[in-house]
């Protein structure tokens, strides 16, 4: 424990103990650490399916995880409302499942938070019906939130068709020209009227005023991404990692150089593989980019986590978190540093947590 003040030992200790309590997990400090957790199951609250997780840290440092819950069956449309569960230490104790947003039989999901550092004001925006997009906002650490308010005529060109945020998490830019700014990452159909899923594309909604006003950037390469998260590399520059499309079984990204105005061109991971499916991605530190992503070219299994030191340029280092039927994901850092992997699992029939360590990706290497 050198280096560490007695305080913030102590902290991390009844941290982890917490955590022994939902599955075996090693010692504080340098040591691998790895924990899972059930947060929600399909077929209760009545609820047919959880799905579309989002995971958030608060500048408080409680956890909020939001999702789907898709009322009457697991199909993409239908009776669904948005939800969420929150944990004031950490993840050992959970607040009953809340409804946030519930507009009878219309579909309301796609959650992606951002929280601005500056102001503490936590940012949500999400869909209705996959045609609108609507932002919420709490400033008491996400026990209330406002009144939605609409704000589709402004983050959607009006030749586009579907639509929805992220699904996850944004991000709030500290370099260069765009610092303050929140990016949100998106997707939309290139076309209007023409079938959900046909012709789409990855693209990013940003506020430069603390979240009062929201607009949008051009899309990356139509109909070779679509679900997508962001980092910002050290340089100030955007990486995007995105669901694949047109068969190519491989993950998506590109750069920004201009805070999610324009793209580069799509470009695919070799050392990516997947059936396509929505992933995520998250800045841990100053040195450590992870990646979660179902890697298995045949079904949505083998929930992988990938490491890059060199700012998303390689991705040596990989662990897997679920070896069996796994889905949608999204990550956020606690205050430990530590990943908080939610993810759908068990063939949509739960929504999991996992807590992990860089030492436990690592598993011995260097």
């Amino acid at each position: 424990m050198t280096g560490m003040t007695t305080p913030h030992c102590f902290r991390r200790l009844l941290a982890v103990l917490a955590w022994l309590s939902v599955s075996a997990v090693s010692s504080a400090g340098d040591a691998p650490v790895f924990g899972q957790q059930v947060l929600f199951r399909s077929g209760t609250e009545k609820t047919h399916t959880f799905r579309i997780p989002a995971v958030l840290t608060t500048h408080k440092g409680t956890i909020l995880v939001l999702c789907e819950a898709r009322r009457d069956n697991g199909r993409d449309h239908g009776n669904i409302d948005l939800v969420m569960k929150r944990s004031d230490d950490g993840g050992s104790h959970w607040g009953p499942m809340r409804v946030l947003f519930d507009d009878r039989s219309h579909t309301i999901g796609n959650p992606c938070l951002v929280t601005d550092y500056r102001t503490g004001t936590i940012w949500l925006l999400f869909s209705r019906d996959n045609k609108e997009v609507l932002r919420s906002s709490s400033t008491d650490d996400g026990r209330t939130w406002s009144k939605p308010v609409e704000i589709t005529r402004s983050v959607l060109p009006s030749a586009w068709g579907w639509v929805g945020p992220g699904p996850g998490h944004g991000i709030q830019l500290r370099h260069g020209r765009h610092a303050g700014r929140l990016v949100i990452p998106a997707w939309s159909g290139i076309e209007k009227d023409v079938p959900f899923g046909r012709r789409q594309l990855s693209y990013a909604i940003y506020s430069d005023d603390a979240g009062k006003t929201w607009t949008h950037g051009k899309p990356a390469t139509v109909d070779q991404s679509d679900e997508c998260e962001v980092v910002e590399l050290a340089d100030g520059r955007l990486y995007m990692n995105a669901r694949s499309r047109m068969g190519k079984k491989q993950r998506a990204y590109c750069f920004s150089s201009d805070g999610g105005a324009t793209w580069s061109p799509i470009a695919h991971h070799a050392g990516m593989p997947e059936r396509s499916c929505q992933g995520s991605v998250l800045r841990v530190g100053r040195n450590a980019i992870v990646v979660a992503h179902p890697s298995d070219t045949a079904a949505r299994r083998v929930l992988t986590v990938r490491l890059s030191r060199d700012e998303a340029r390689t991705w040596p280092v990989s662990r897997v978190a679920e070896v069996g039927p796994a889905a949608y994901s999204d990550m956020a850092a606690n205050r430990d540093g530590d990943v908080l992997l939610a993810y759908e699992g068990d063939n949509y029939k739960t929504i999991k947590l996992a807590r992990f360590n860089l030492a436990w990706l690592l598993d011995g290497k260097k």
